[in-house]
C-alpha cells in the first residue's frame, strides 16, 4: 500500500509563483493496460515517461496530485555532476573504482540532460561550480579531492585564497571549482518532460492514490482508491520519499531543507553566477535565477515532521539570510520567497535505482539526497535500458542495500 499522502513542502515555492506549461491530466473512469505504470508525475516520473515514451514503450503516469505539485515545485535546481558526497568520502565507503564510476555516471548523466533539454526546447542556464572549504573538507583535502577527479578524468580546479577573492570576491580559505552544471526551472522542465511524453502517446490520470500493489505472472496489477485497477508489464515508483511498505528503506532518511530566493537584483550577482556549496555541515547552496534572483538553501536536519513550523522556519530561513549576507555583503538577503521541503538520501549519497527485492517488475528510484534532478536521469536511463530487455553498465552501483 503506498504511504499516507504527507505535506512535502511549504506552498511558498519560486517556481510555484512562475509560470509554466499547464499539462492535462484526465480523471480515471476505468481499468487500464499499459507497457510502464509509471507513479508520480513529479521531475523523476517526468523523466521516465519522457524515456520510456521516446523508446515506444505504452505509458501511464499517475499521481494522487496534480502532475509537477509535489516536491518538484521545491526543488532548488542547481544540476550538478558533483553529489553530495564528495570523492575522497566516497572512495572510503564503497572504494575507489565505485566511487569512480558513481562519480563518472553523473557526469554523464549531466551532459546528456543539456542535450535533452536542448533538443526538447527546455530553458537551462549553464553554469560552472564553486565548493567552498568547510568543516567537512578543509582547503588541504579540497587540493586531494581536485587530485582524485584529476586521476579519473574529471575536470576541476583548486583556487586559494587569494584566486577566490580576486576572482569572485569571496573571502574563504580555498575552494574547488568543477565545470559544466546546469540551472534550471524545476517545474516548467518537469512539465514540459511531461507534455513531450503525452505528445509521444503516454497518458496522465491526476488524482489517482495506488493503494495496492500485487505482483502477477509478467507484471503487475496496481489498484487504486477509487476502484480502477492499471495493469502493466512494468511499474516505476517515482514518488519521492512516500513509498509503499513492500519498498525495503534500510539505509535511507528523511531530511528537510529550508531555502528561500530575493528579488530580482541583477546587478549585485557574483561573477560569473556561478552555482556555489559548502564542504560543510550544515551546508549552505546557492544559485542565480535567470531573471536575477539569488535562489539561497541549506541548514539541512532530519526535521521530518513538521519542516514549516513557524518558529523553526523562521529561525532557519534567518540563519541562511545571515550567511548568505556574510559571503555577499552587498546582497540583499530579504526573501520574496521562503520554503521548506523534505527528501530522501542515503548512507553513501547514492540513491537506489532498481526492482523491489521479490517484485521484479516494480522499479523504485529513491534516496536521491540533493542530486535529485542528476539521478532522476540516471534512473530514467537504467529503467529504460532495463525494460528494453538490456542490463546498463553501472546499475549495480544503484542496487538496494
Amino acid at each position: 500500500m503506498i504511504t499516507r499522502a504527507r505535506k512535502l513542502r511549504t506552498d511558498r515555492s519560486l517556481w510555484l509563483h512562475e509560470r509554466a506549461p499547464r499539462v492535462p491530466s484526465a480523471r480515471l473512469a476505468g481499468d487500464a493496460r499499459c507497457d510502464a505504470l509509471v507513479v508520480g508525475a513529479g521531475i523523476t516520473g517526468a523523466m521516465v515517461a519522457q524515456a520510456l515514451s521516446e523508446a515506444a514503450f505504452d505509458v501511464i503516469v499517475v499521481d494522487r496530485r496534480a502532475p509537477t505539485d509535489g516536491s518538484t515545485a521545491a526543488s532548488t535546481a542547481l544540476v550538478q555532476y558533483e553529489i553530495d558526497t564528495p570523492l575522497i568520502e566516497l572512495s572510503r565507503k564503497i572504494g575507489a573504482r565505485d566511487a569512480a564510476r558513481a562519480w563518472r555516471r553523473t557526469r554523464l548523466a549531466v551532459d546528456a540532460l543539456r542535450s535533452t533539454f536542448a533538443r526538447l526546447g527546455i530553458a537551462a542556464q549553464d553554469r560552472d561550480a564553486l565548493y567552498l572549504a568547510g568543516n567537512r573538507l578543509d582547503a588541504a583535502q579540497l587540493e586531494t579531492e581536485v587530485a582524485l577527479r584529476r586521476a579519473i578524468g574529471l575536470d576541476a580546479a583548486y583556487l586559494t585564497a587569494k584566486e577566490l577573492r580576486e576572482r569572485f570576491a569571496i573571502a574563504r580559505k580555498a575552494a574547488l571549482m568543477g565545470f559544466g552544471d546546469l540551472a534550471i526551472n524545476p517545474r516548467r522542465a518537469a512539465a514540459e518532460l511531461l507534455l513531450d511524453a503525452r505528445a509521444r502517446g503516454a497518458r496522465l490520470f491526476a488524482p489517482v492514490e495506488v493503494c495496492g500493489i500485487a505482483s502477477r505472472r509478467g507484471g503487475i496489477a496496481a489498484r487504486t482508491k477509487d476502484g480502477p485497477v492499471l495493469r502493466a508489464k512494468w511499474m516505476v515508483l517515482a514518488t519521492g520519499y512516500e513509498f509503499p511498505k513492500l519498498v525495503p528503506m534500510r539505509g535511507h532518511r528523511i531530511t528537510t531543507t529550508w531555502a528561500f530566493a530575493t528579488k530580482p537584483q541583477p546587478r549585485a550577482l557574483w561573477p560569473e553566477q556561478c552555482l556555489i556549496w559548502e564542504a560543510a555541515t550544515p551546508y549552505l547552496y546557492l544559485r542565480t535565477t535567470a531573471d536575477g534572483r539569488v535562489l539561497c538553501g541549506g541548514e539541512d536536519s532530519e526535521e521530518t515532521r513538521r519542516p514549516a513550523e513557524d518558529g523553526l522556519f523562521d529561525r532557519k530561513i534567518a540563519r541562511l539570510r545571515a550567511k548568505l549576507g556574510k559571503l555577499f555583503p552587498d546582497l540583499d538577503t530579504r526573501p520574496a520567497f521562503a520554503w521548506a521541503a523534505s527528501f530522501g538520501e542515503t548512507d553513501t549519497g547514492l540513491p537506489t535505482i532498481a526492482p523491489v527485492p521479490r517484485h521484479p517488475h516494480c522499479w523504485a528510484a529513491l534516496g536521491y539526497g540533493g542530486n535529485g534532478i542528476t539521478y532522476s536521469r540516471i534512473a530514467a536511463e537504467i529503467i529504460r535500458t532495463a525494460m528494453l530487455g538490456r542490463r546498463d553498465a553501472d546499475a549495480d552501483l544503484y542496487g538496494f542495500r
